[in-house]
């Protein structure tokens, strides 16, 4: 099926880094499954999945939510593993993950380039043998003083980004959509802030 993609959301499985910022790639794709009412299963691939179209139709995209059930810095094998079995290239997957250069709130689109010290897209490109895939970087923005930026990432939003919490996983599924239907160029135009 050549209008398939495979949409990653990044982070750590666990109650305990659910709502972390880390995982705002993971809460992304948990938001778009559950405004389409689709349930995530377990796959082989160690990760959940959930399976949605795009508009109505015979010819709409079909999108493969994925949250990887391994640690972020293993995030890749699942990713390999759910590329192979849905027979999905690396130019058809999109990954979405935390970015600490970028402001909160802020997303950046992008296709290819390196991973930016984020060992979650290491692990992606090392095992896909690709960095050719699109990435939805989700600004989280850096500590303020002298907390260490692992630290950071592993703590839940402070409370003013919980207020904008929703509307921003939101942006991150429109820019999604935009990517697939509108393509990168005006993905990038409308989402690049």
């Amino acid at each position: 099926m050549a209008n398939r993609w495979l949409i990653v959301g990044l982070g750590n499985p666990g109650s305990e880094y659910a709502n972390t910022r880390h995982n705002i790639g993971a809460l992304v794709v948990e938001r778009m499954a559950a405004q389409s009412q689709a349930k995530f299963s377990a796959h082989k691939a160690r990760a959940d999945i959930a399976e949605i179209r795009l508009g109505v139709g015979g010819e709409t995209p079909v999108l493969i939510l994925a949250r990887p059930r391994s640690y972020m810095n293993e995030s890749g094998g699942p990713v390999k593993a759910l590329a192979d079995y849905f027979s999905i290239e690396p130019d058809q997957i999109i990954v979405l993950h935390d970015e600490l250069d970028i402001d909160f709130n802020s997303i950046r689109v992008k296709l290819g380039g390196g991973d930016n010290g984020h060992n979650g897209l290491k692990s992606v490109t090392q095992s896909i043998g690709s960095g050719e895939y699109y990435r939805i970087r989700m600004g989280i923005g850096r500590p303020q003083g002298q907390q260490d930026p692992a630290d950071f990432v592993l703590k839940q939003f402070a409370s003013q980004e919980k207020k904008d919490l929703e509307v921003f996983l939101a942006e991150g599924g429109d820019a999604i959509e935009s990517l697939i239907t509108q393509g990168l160029e005006k993905t990038q135009q409308d989402f690049n802030s």
